[in-house]
């Protein structure tokens, strides 16, 4: 029952400092108390029952204090509520009064266009509503601020003053309660659309964040993150800065989880599960979440490890590594709740992504029937990761269009044994990968599969990474020149012509919906195959492919995490050639990246050859040489070193792993000119090729396979064919 307390004037709950629900406010009750007092005594002789209705209503209010905890949200327009129509009811304070529900009192002390800096262009401890903060004098205060700090006016001028600025505003709220409990909040997202992104906003962000994880560490605050919520649902960012009222919940649940601990009790990502595979012979990092403040266990093959959830929710245990088994039990508990893990095998885990060729399914293949011969294998796992909505349906339903606009893309995985029926759906490449390296090393393997027809590199890379190198990339980004014109239209045919939805083709999405929830499950490196959709930007491409290699070995903290890429395929598309060799030249640039050649194996009018199985054994082949140190396995086909004019008509063209190639190589040509090129005579003459021509021409250039469709045929004895390639003539 409630008490009987003064009411608050129906006015109140509607001001510019607390635009919520109804609050019993009790620190403007002191006159108002005293003259009812005064009349009710006036009122009734009795003394006794004088006495017993002040002790009544201080008893009241003793229960009232008791029982509501005042929280002080501070900040600027995202605080306030700016373009949400009824900020009252719908800002993230609002929100958050609603989902902490009785025993709080929610304040909403945003100030649009506020800064942080005492000496910025709009110092929110100038403004009315930081005094109204403080004489609210809350239990429990929940910071924001700095968005406006990016403007060129402020933190150019005065950065240096941030983080004493911020330590000032914190004591300022220490002063009024002494046991007030400080939150602070990371900068919620500054979309690319933004107008002053790239002339200082993103970078100085960033260092914004910084100086706010120092104020965290000088202060004691608790340090929360507005970002994470909303770094992949930029869709509820309309403007850039300021979210929906569903972006509004997502901060509002951020904040509401940080101030009771309750994260829903402990959970670990969708790829833990029972018959998993987990990574070998490295240190395994176990993470998860689980109410603040918790102690999580962890055990393993002997192995114990501890940690206790941080106030975001995060635990974190690294083991020790692990030898190559089958049949463990891994349990991750706390006081009030186990995960047990059963029939869990130790050995090697690789992700197999990319688009349609690497989805490819086995039983379309050519070597199906072969393929499936003694497929059962307990030791070979399967983690097959397939979309709830396909791109090559036609129009999308609005379920499906909510469901992709929720980043709930992929439909939920279980681990699998290998055998016929499992491999069947399995992409052709990964299954052959798979057992490959189950024959040669004896271990248990583990394939986790995530890959979506025709999407394009910038859909796998995170969008922090997108937006410091190519943030243009999300400008309009259906209609802008990154996109071919086929993909512009399949996304179109999905979603409609109006831009509100979200496709996975669009930048970040897939790895926000595909390899973020992984949270870095431990893996041994990446088999990737993917490009068709980016053959037509060479450059682009170029800069995309090592960002996409830097993202995911960021994400998996690995700095050489294996990447074993498949060269494009031979087709009737004009860019094919050049792309493919600019595939070649970046897999022998970038350190830890290896390439399989697939060239051969192509089909004129098919962007899928349906002949899987060698390029996967050509993957596994890369692997167990580059990684696994099984030096005495071929792994490449021949590759140019250097290419010398010997005589007139005559180049001399030094090769590596040439044994066993054709008398006659086809498909050469020399140019005096880019663009000006003559066919050439090749033959094998031990580890050269020797290139002859018309003795007029002057060589600057050769290349080989220079066609969509190639003709080459330099294959070596192990089978293994020469990459499409240019080299200059020296």
């Amino acid at each position: 029952m409630k008490n009987p307390l003064p009411t608050i004037p129906s006015n109140f709950s509607h001001s510019p400092i607390f635009p919520i629900t109804p609050i019993n406010h009790l620190h403007q009750k002191n006159c108002f108390i005293t003259k009812k007092i005064t009349k009710f005594a006036e009122n009734y002789v009795s003394i006794m029952k004088f006495k017993l209705f002040i002790l009544s209503l201080l008893l009241g209010f003793s229960a009232l204090s008791a029982r509501e905890t005042k929280v002080a949200c501070v900040g600027n327009s995202i605080t306030e509520g700016m373009k949400i129509e009824n900020p009252a009811r719908d800002a993230y304070p609002a929100q958050l009064g609603r989902l902490l529900g009785d025993g709080y009192v929610v304040g909403n002390f945003g100030k649009s266009g506020a800064t942080l800096l005492n000496k910025g262009h709009k110092p929110y401890t100038k403004e009315p509503e930081y005094t109204a903060a403080l004489e609210f004098a809350p239990d429990i205060v929940l910071i924001h601020l700095g968005i406006n700090d990016t403007d060129p006016r402020n933190w150019p001028n005065f950065n240096d003053e941030f983080v004493s600025d911020y330590l000032g505003l914190i004591n300022s709220f220490k002063e009024v309660n002494p046991n007030v409990r400080v939150i602070i909040a990371n900068l919620s997202p500054i979309c690319p659309g933004h107008h002053r992104f790239k002339t200082g906003t993103r970078d100085w962000r960033y260092q914004i964040d910084r100086a706010i994880d120092d104020v965290a560490s000088l202060s004691g605050a608790e340090l929360i993150s507005f970002a994470y919520p909303l770094m992949d649902r930029r869709n509820l960012i309309p403007d850039n800065l300021h979210p929906t009222v569903e972006g509004a919940g997502l901060l509002a649940e951020t904040a509401a989880a940080a101030i009771t601990g309750n994260y829903g009790g402990l959970q670990m990502p969708e790829v833990w599960q029972s018959g998993m595979v987990l990574q070998r012979n490295q240190p395994l990092k176990v993470s998860g979440t689980a109410n603040a403040g918790e102690k999580v266990t962890v055990k393993i093959a002997g192995q114990k490890e501890t940690a206790t959830t941080d106030n975001r929710g995060k635990w974190s245990v690294t083991l020790k590594p692990l030898k190559a088994s089958t049949g463990e039990t891994m349990t991750v508990s706390t006081p009030s709740k186990t995960l047990k893990f059963t029939d869990v095998a130790i050995g090697e885990v690789w992700l197999a992504s990319g688009q349609s060729n690497m989805e490819f399914q086995l039983r379309r293949s050519t070597d199906f029937a072969a393929d499936t011969v003694n497929a059962s294998d307990p030791q070979l796992r399967l983690f097959n990761v397939r979309p709830r909505t396909h791109t090559d349906v036609m129009p999308w339903n609005d379920a499906q269009k909510d469901s992709v606009d929720r980043l709930l893309y992929f439909r939920p995985t279980q681990w699998k044994k290998a055998n016929a029926a499992e491999a069947a759906n399995f992409s052709a490449i990964a299954w052959n990968f798979g057992r490959m390296l189950r024959d040669s090393l004896q271990v248990p393997v583990g394939i986790i599969c995530n890959a979506v027809g025709g999407s394009g590199t910038e859909a796998w890379i995170d969008p922090e990474t997108l937006d410091k190198n190519v943030p243009d990339i999300f400008l309009n980004w259906r209609k802008n020149d990154y996109l071919q014109p086929w993909v512009k239209g399949q996304i179109t045919k999905n979603c409609g012509e109006e831009g509100a939805h979200r496709h996975p083709y669009e930048p970040s999405y897939l790895f926000s919906a595909g390899i973020r929830p992984l949270d870095s499950f431990p893996i041994a490196g990446v088999i990737w195959y993917q490009g068709e959709s980016n053959a037509h930007n060479i450059e682009l491409h170029e800069t995309l492919f090592r960002l996409l290699v830097d993202s995911w070995r960021e994400n998996w903290a690995d700095p050489k995490l294996p990447f074993l890429t498949v060269q494009l395929s031979s087709l009737e598309r004009p860019t094919w050639p050049q792309f493919r060799d600019s595939q070649r030249r970046l897999a022998d640039d970038m350190d830890m990246v290896e390439m399989a050649v697939s060239s051969d194996l192509g089909a004129h009018g098919d962007v899928h050859p349906r002949t899987k199985r060698p390029v996967g054994r050509r993957l596994g082949l890369l692997a167990l040489n580059r990684v696994y140190d099984h030096n005495n396995l071929a792994c490449e086909g021949p590759k140019p070193v250097s290419a010398k004019l010997s005589e007139p008509g005559k180049v001399t063209l030094a090769m590596e792993n040439l044994t066993g190639v054709p008398e006659e190589i086809l498909s050469f040509e020399v140019a005096d000119f880019e663009g000006h090129y003559s066919p050439a005579k090749a033959r094998p003459q031990g580890d050269n090729v020797i290139l002859t021509f018309d003795k007029s021409i002057s060589p600057r250039f050769v290349r080989y396979g220079w066609q969509p469709y190639s003709e080459g045929n330099m294959t070596n004895a192990q089978g293994l064919p020469a990459s499409t390639f240019k080299i200059e003539v020296r």
